[in-house]
């Protein structure tokens, strides 16, 4: 199961209602965190999850809405008596921003370790998931995300036994462990059906329609994605500015055949999302107007 919360669904400047650009997944006893705008500690509390658990924080880009949360974010990790590694992932340049962002944190009782993105596109594994970032199209170097969650094939027994493998090894291969024993090597293979579908989650924001968007998201439980604008007559801001529409938006959520879109990363001047869905959802009928706090489980398929 995978936990995903919007934390926050704006752009540019948090208002009384709405706090900046941030997303937070929990895994297996770790979260991850993309983006961290003005705001997100507090949203992370008002949802009652924790800091704790984060262990990898990725940025899509920095300009300020996206990162300036961090600070007092690796502050309050600190203050927490934090003392394991915190691994950082962002565009070309991340070591430079994060250590003038420290400025006002340059002690802290964890180590940080930084992942700048090579490319295009370039896979990190880690806690049990695959998280890929790609290139889309703003004005500076931006990402966005990919997590993916495989799952294994299910254990079947009766060919353990054919095959004569003793019972104390079956829960380390149902595990994916090879074993070395004293008669040859053991895989998992060996006892395990063909691989399930697993989960997928994508996020991207500040960008104009991309096909790497549509290659990545394809398929996606849940697809993330910006929408700037709810307007028809702010599309040439919107390609000014290289931000998304609703609309364009949704197409993009129609073509890569997602199973469901939460918008976000609102302008400030878009005060309430929900009267352009009707309209969104003639595109793509499962569109949902993202907003703060706003959660799902993802869940494997019995």
């Amino acid at each position: 199961m995978l936990d995903v919360c919007l934390l926050g669904s704006g752009g540019m400047m948090p208002l009384p209602y709405r706090y900046l650009t941030a997303l937070m997944t929990r895994f297996n006893g770790s979260s991850l965190l993309i983006d961290c705008g003005e705001g997100t500690q507090i949203a992370v509390k008002e949802k009652g999850w924790s800091f704790k658990p984060i262990d990898v924080i990725c940025f899509t880009h920095y300009h300020g809405d996206h990162i300036s949360g961090l600070p007092g974010l690796l502050l309050t990790m600190g203050n927490a008596d934090r003392t394991e590694p915190l691994t950082l992932i962002g565009p070309k340049g991340l070591e430079r921003v994060v250590n003038a962002l420290r400025v006002i944190a340059p002690e802290l009782p964890f180590p940080i370790e930084l992942r700048e993105i090579e490319g295009a596109e370039q896979i990190f594994e880690m806690n049990g998931y695959r998280l890929k970032a790609f290139r889309v199209n703003h004005n500076v170097l931006c990402y966005g995300y990919t997590l993916e969650i495989d799952r294994a094939g299910k254990f079947d027994a009766q060919r353990a036994k054919e095959q004569q493998i003793p019972l104390k090894y079956w829960s380390r291969l149902q595990a994916g462990e090879r074993i070395e024993t004293e008669d040859g090597v053991l895989t998992p293979d060996m006892v395990l059906g063909s691989p399930r579908k697993g989960l997928k989650l994508t996020y991207t924001t500040d960008t104009r329609p991309t096909d790497s968007i549509r290659r990545n998201a394809f398929g996606s439980d849940l697809f993330i994605c910006e929408g700037m604008y709810g307007e028809k007559e702010k599309a040439a801001k919107a390609k000014e500015y290289k931000h998304m529409t609703f609309y364009e938006a949704a197409e993009l959520a129609k073509e890569a055949q997602v199973k469901e879109m939460w918008l976000t990363h609102y302008s400030p001047s878009l005060t309430r999302p929900e009267p352009y869905m009707e309209e969104v959802r003639k595109i793509f009928p499962s569109a949902k107007a993202g907003k703060d706090g706003m959660s799902m489980e993802l869940k494997f398929e019995d």
